[in-house]
């Protein structure tokens, strides 16, 4: 674009009515040739305001003091409008109210007649700009702070980077590729503007009273259920009280849409979440969107492009592989227990290679606190370990005094060999992270027919491993499952890498974009995000109340 002024019919041309407010501080800067000359005083108050900013300064002394808002040109005159609109539609990303810093700004551009106070102004629309091109870009909390488990490395930019790409693209674009630029982000923008519309028409009704409500009921607690279900749109309306094979169907959507065994049954769990407010929704998709700008990848980068990746969601126990924004494979997973040992954690990680026929090495955590007191009782049980020297020689349980040690002071490892009972199960799926976390199959099948697995100590468990092996080996093998099997059969226990590595993400999503761009939702499991949600309140995000 060519460095245009513009004159003041020119403002009011280029906006529509609905932008007064952003015209009036856009055009308040005209005529502008009263403050774009760089001075002493103008350069002075840039210093002096962004004092506690050295690579702020260091980039303005870069240009020569040159103002990126202060000035006539077009460009700067769009940067400060998308700037004033950005900020006046910080709560639609979830994100505190700017208003009252909107409104301070006013007052100094009404009081601004020297080049100091002008340079003031720069300043102050460079940190505004920076404070909310960090937050909407990468989040408004730090993620370690909230729970160490949350282990995401996130792309924080610095500010640099963000001005250097902001004077070098077009403004309109700059402003509307700053957020994540995701099918799940969208989805849930979309998601939330649809709940504070069920806020403002009063919610979904009545709750359904406590009970369990099965085909073939009747009674005014149907009509309760029914009228639950058509004000979240999965039934058409209708004035049935009846529990018949229509209500039926649209109670196992339900169910799948949250992550619930759909069998149609309303129990205490279905029935939880059908109770469940669009205001806790609401809270569920506000803290979805700041894990989404965590893992934000950046300003020119498309997120959804990644070809082939893993996606484990704790909440939701699956593990999918997922090609080009496609689902090519699912199963059920167990992750780790309500237990601050044994909580899954949240990361990303390169998935290298499996092993099949995997020796379980126990870790000392389990062999000390858990086995070590059990081993002091009767020295027989968890007979299926072996123990070993640290010389790596095997160690008769019968020749060792297990009362003479304590958790500091016990000498030896234990290890279950490769067999079918193995924990670890047939196979196990490494990328190496400093958690030690990783997938593999288990000996324990019946857990997968639980509707909440968290049983495990951390790791993911898979129901169907072979068939998650055979999908990663098919870019690779003409025909993975024999190769998978001649292996397994075998016993012997074998490394057996991937050519290509794939990304690993585990997350812990309890809103979920679903088919059709629905928001499904899962059940907080570690009580994760209402900690998120308390520390996003903390740090102004207000939700929506109803008024209004």
């Amino acid at each position: 674009m060519g460095k245009r002024s513009f004159s003041l019919s020119r403002c009011f041309n280029f906006f529509k009515p609905n932008h007064l407010f952003s015209i009036y501080f856009v055009c308040i800067f005209l005529p502008v040739q009263a403050f774009t000359q760089v001075s002493f005083d103008f350069n002075l108050a840039l210093l002096s305001r962004l004092s506690s900013k050295p690579e702020v300064i260091e980039f303005y002394e870069s240009s020569g003091f040159k103002p990126i808002w202060m000035n006539a040109s077009e460009e700067a005159f769009l940067r400060r409008f998308y700037l004033l609109d950005a900020l006046r539609n910080s709560q639609f990303h979830g994100l505190p109210s700017r208003e009252i810093e909107i409104e301070n700004l006013l007052r100094m551009v009404k009081r601004a007649s020297t080049s100091n106070d002008f340079g003031n102004i720069e300043a102050q629309l460079t940190k505004l700009f920076l404070s909310y091109a960090s937050q909407v870009h990468t989040g408004l909390l730090n993620p370690h702070e909230i729970d160490p488990a949350i282990a995401h490395k996130v792309n924080y930019k610095n500010a640099k980077d963000f001005l250097r790409h902001l004077v070098i693209s077009d403004p309109k674009e700059f402003f509307k590729k700053l957020p994540p630029q995701t099918k799940e982000y969208r989805s849930l923008l979309k998601g939330q503007q649809e709940l504070i519309g069920v806020l403002r028409q009063g919610g979904w009704g009545k709750v359904i009273p406590e009970g369990k409500y099965k085909l073939g009921d009747r009674g005014e607690e149907i009509a309760a259920l029914r009228n639950r279900l058509i004000n979240q749109n999965f039934l058409e309306k209708n004035l049935s009280n009846v529990f018949d094979e229509r209500l039926e169907s649209a109670v196992k959507a339900f169910q799948k849409s949250h992550g619930l065994l759909s069998d149609g049954v309303v129990g205490s769990v279905t029935l939880s979440e059908l109770n469940a407010s669009a205001e806790d929704r609401l809270r569920a998709v506000m803290v979805a969107l700041e894990r989404e700008r965590w893992q934000n990848k950046g300003i020119e980068e498309n997120n959804d492009e990644i070809k082939r990746k893993v996606l484990v969601n704790l909440t939701d126990f699956t593990a999918k592989i997922i090609d080009k924004g496609t689902v090519i494979f699912e199963t059920r997973a167990v992750v780790g227990a309500n237990k601050e040992s044994s909580r899954s954690p949240e990361f990303s990680a390169m998935l290298r290679h499996m092993v099949i026929n995997p020796t379980w090495y126990v870790p000392r955590s389990i062999t000390v606190k858990e086995y070590l007191p059990e081993l002091q009782k009767d020295s027989t049980v968890h007979d299926y370990l072996t123990i070993f020297a640290p010389d790596g020689t095997i160690i008769n349980r019968n020749s060792i005094n297990f009362r003479m040690f304590d958790e500091n002071t016990f000498p030896y490892e234990m290890k279950q060999l490769p067999s079918n009972s193995n924990a670890l199960g047939r196979v196990k799926f490494m990328f190496p992270n400093r958690h030690n976390i990783y997938m593999h199959d288990t000996p324990q099948k019946h857990l997968f027919s639980k509707e909440k697995r968290t049983f495990s100590h951390g790791c993911i468990r898979l129901q169907k491993p072979f068939e998650f092996a055979y999908t990663l080996l098919a870019s690779q093998s003409n025909d993975p499952e024999t190769e998978f099997n001649s292996i397994l059969e075998s016993r012997k226990e074998t490394a057996l890498p991937l050519n290509d590595p794939i990304p690993v993400q585990i997350i812990y999503r309890t809103a979920v974009r679903l088919e059709e761009d629905r928001i499904g939702y899962r059940r907080d499991i570690y009580g994760r995000d209402l900690i998120i949600f308390l520390a996003l309140k903390d740090a102004g995000v207000s939700i929506y109340n109803g008024q209004g």
